[in-house]
């Protein structure tokens, strides 16, 4: 089992600046249609269990945008920041915003069904349809 590690991360203009333990270093890319409309590509994440915690929340904006989960963002800059479930104590953080270099490995992908045929990554990960990304973390 990996040991837990401690990351801290700010947003593009530093207004929002936070830290969370990971347990893994494994980055997933989704390319389900709401994660490409809100960044105009896929969402690059790392997933963790344990809740943010934001040293100001001032310019923290969170967006309701489903009825299981909600996407967190700064109010200055724009920068995208999270995706979390609503229940269960899934956060989803957007990797580049985590300071520091780390040996990321890029593991997964999820809604491969509804990746866009205009891109494809030649990494060998790990590939997940959107029924099988709800039948692992519940939701829709």
């Amino acid at each position: 089992m990996a040991t837990a590690f401690e990351k801290s991360g700010t947003c593009l203009c530093r207004a929002v600046r936070f830290s969370v333990q990971l347990e893994h270093r494994r980055v997933t890319a989704c390319h389900c249609s709401m994660c490409r409309h809100w960044g105009s590509g896929p969402a690059m994440t790392v997933d963790t269990a344990h809740p943010i915690r934001f040293e100001d929340e001032t310019h923290l904006s969170v967006y309701d945008s489903s009825e299981w989960a909600e996407r967190g963002f700064c109010a200055l800059c724009g920068t995208h920041l999270f995706y979390r479930l609503k229940a269960g104590g899934f956060h989803s953080i957007s990797v580049d915003v985590l300071q520091g270099a780390e040996d990321w490995a890029f593991a997964e992908q999820f809604f491969i069904d509804e990746r866009p045929a205009y891109y494809c990554f030649a990494n060998r990960t790990e590939e997940l349809t959107g029924r099988e990304v709800f039948a692992r973390f519940g939701g829709e």
